[in-house]
């Protein structure tokens, strides 16, 4: 806990960003009546029934610092999606980064052998070297910053029934660009001062 804390008090650095990465699903829901609309006088009514049309994944990559995000749908959750999320955050988002400074939980595709399963040894390796990691602690996924930009997207554009993939990446996406051009950021003021105080009962007690 205190070390992804001290990472959030790192000024900003372009060379190094601190970046923060996590994930959630969304049932693709399809409707079995169509909808009756909100129009004036009358509010909007939808059936009970629905169609399950599989489930989708998400990858939040949020930069706090910077307020700005990333967000990819994925058909699935593998190593190799994370995988691929990984090589276009370091080949594509930020090529010019010294290296790159990730928070994320410990899920279990969440490891540099993940990596190995999706590329070539060299490429896997050039890739890792890219990164310099930052675990949460078990129980601890909340100090993720990531994972608040997770709940406003939840709260803002997934509330709903959506029905498809193609829908939701364009839903999404929507999103992220309105998000990114207001520049919100994240108001992170828990520190390491502050976790010694409220979570005492999480350290050990030692005797004097």
């Amino acid at each position: 806990m205190e070390d992804v804390l001290e990472v959030y008090k790192r000024p900003y650095d372009a060379k190094r960003p601190v970046v923060c990465l996590d994930e959630t699903s969304k049932q693709l829901i399809g409707e079995v009546a169509k909808p009756m609309l909100a129009a004036p006088g009358q509010v909007a009514y939808y059936d009970y029934e629905y169609v399950r049309n599989g489930v989708a994944n998400i990858f939040m990559i949020s930069e706090p610092l910077a307020g700005q995000r990333d967000v990819e749908v994925t058909d699935r959750r593998t190593k190799k999606d994370y995988a691929e999320c990984l090589r276009k955050l370091s080949d594509e988002t930020y090529p010019d980064a010294e290296v790159i400074v990730l928070v994320q939980d410990n899920l279990n595709t969440h490891s540099p052998g993940s990596l190995y399963e999706a590329f070539e040894p060299v490429e896997a390796k050039r890739l890792a070297d890219r990164f310099e990691v930052h675990y949460t602690p078990k129980h601890g996924s909340w100090l993720d910053m990531a994972e608040i930009e997770l709940g406003v997207l939840g709260r803002q554009c997934l509330s709903r029934r959506i029905d498809n993939i193609h829908t939701l990446r364009c839903e999404v996406k929507a999103w992220e660009i309105a998000r990114d051009a207001a520049g919100t950021k994240v108001n992170w003021q828990f520190t390491t001062a502050g976790a010694r105080i409220k979570l005492r009962r999480l350290y050990p007690s030692i005797d004097g």
